[in-house]
């Protein structure tokens, strides 16, 4: 079975399968900063939870989102972190598993995948990994403004490589022989 067949299975029901729905029918697109309807996240979870024929109980954000505007230190972009920890808490105790497409854009790219006791790993949709939220991406995501043109720059890298010696499309050196930042060179958070 490729892993596309792997992803498949188990994100679609089989009527869905049957009916040659598309994985990206059974996606929900949350931009890194919120959502643009509150509550829109939870009732795409508690969908699919449906989908796979359970009850979706607790599959609600409206107290994460009052406990968050009530924290002084919240960030803007912290919200969706928080929600996406809380679903994936509620979806382990239903037997699923909330999971992020790493599509390489700075939305989250939300999947949810009814896997009981098994931890689903391994898996891609159109070459880029798919994993469980909470778990660690295979790679390091670096992004920077050039300081020479403006131009946003964003490497996704395996663990084993580094930027050594890496220019700006200007010519500006960014990196030096041991991968660390030129002086003038800030990284994003």
């Amino acid at each position: 079975m490729t892993e596309l067949e792997e992803l498949e299975e188990l994100i679609l029901t089989p009527d869905e399968r049957a009916r040659g729905v598309r994985i990206d029918r059974a996606m929900f697109t949350l931009d890194w900063a919120g959502e643009d309807e509150p509550g829109r996240l939870a009732a795409f979870v508690a969908g699919r939870v449906r989908a796979f024929g359970a009850e979706p109980t607790g599959v609600d954000t409206d107290a994460v989102r009052r406990e968050a505007e009530a924290d002084p230190a919240l960030r803007r972009g912290d919200l969706p972190v928080r929600q996406l920890d809380h679903l994936a808490g509620v979806l382990a105790d239903l037997g699923c598993t909330l999971m992020v497409w790493d599509s390489g854009t700075d939305a989250y790219e939300v999947l949810v995948a009814p896997t009981g006791d098994r931890e689903p790993t391994g898996l891609t949709h159109q070459g880029l990994p798919v994993r469980p939220w909470g778990t660690e991406p295979d790679g390091t995501l670096v992004s920077l403004n050039c300081p020479s043109c403006s131009q946003m720059l964003v490497w996704e890298l395996p663990p084993t490589e580094t930027l050594a010696d890496e220019h700006c499309d200007c010519g500006a050196p960014l990196f030096d022989a041991a991968g660390l930042p030129r002086p003038g060179v800030t990284l994003h958070d």
